[in-house]
């Protein structure tokens, strides 16, 4: 992964870099119709000015952080 990782933030209207050490690894499980289960991967993190942000992201970039 990059030195930073790149986040949007929808009251800034603008892309925000945030520090790996501040981002939080978050997983989101939901049950389909047929029974399976679909896994989503997920960074999430606060900016400076207390907006909450998410950026999804494929498995192997969240095992690689």
């Amino acid at each position: 992964m990059s030195a930073s990782i790149e986040f949007y933030n929808v009251k800034k209207k603008a892309k925000v870099k945030i520090s790996p050490a501040k981002v939080e690894k978050v997983t989101y499980d939901r049950t389909l119709k047929d029974g399976k289960v679909q896994r989503r991967f997920a960074f999430k993190a606060v900016d400076d000015d207390g907006t909450k942000l998410t950026k999804f992201c494929s498995e192997k970039d969240w095992n690689a952080l």
